[in-house]
């Protein structure tokens, strides 16, 4: 597979433009645009695919900590031997499971807003060099005219 991917199949778009000879129209320039956008769509992918990864990476570690947290808490619990210490190590239990999961929950939000920051970022930059590319369009269009 040493050719590279072409969306059009056996079409080849540049010739088909270069073909068409619209006035004004840039083939060479129509294709580097397209190719910087399906650029900018794969690497924004690929940075959504990564962020997730984390996020999953995450989650796997946090279930594997709490799991050995709660085995080591529940051991040193013991047996209680009274009704009034048994309640206190459970409401103890609770308000500790309650914070560590309020927290983890914090944690994997973060994770995931920096997956769609980063993803959203590369998108962005596209946009920006794109209507960069429109404005110099216009400004040799107008150097033309006049």
């Amino acid at each position: 597979m040493d050719k590279a991917y072409n969306p059009f199949g056996e079409i080849d778009f540049t010739k088909f433009m270069a073909e068409l000879k619209v006035p004004g129209l840039n083939v060479e320039q129509v294709a580097d645009s397209y190719r910087k956008n399906v650029e900018a769509l794969t690497a924004a992918s690929q940075a959504a695919v990564e962020g997730m990864q984390a996020v999953v990476r995450r989650q796997t570690e946090i279930m594997r900590e709490s799991m050995e947290e709660y085995a080591a808490l529940l051991r040193s619990y013991g047996t209680p031997t009274t009704p009034e210490q048994a309640a206190s190590k459970q409401a103890e239990l609770a308000k500790h499971t309650f914070e560590n999961t309020f927290a983890h929950m914090k944690e994997i939000g973060e994770l995931i807003a920096k997956a769609n920051s980063d993803s959203l970022d590369v998108i962005n930059r596209r946009v920006s060099e794109m209507l960069e590319e429109v404005k110099t369009l216009t400004a040799k269009k107008k150097g033309k005219a006049a």
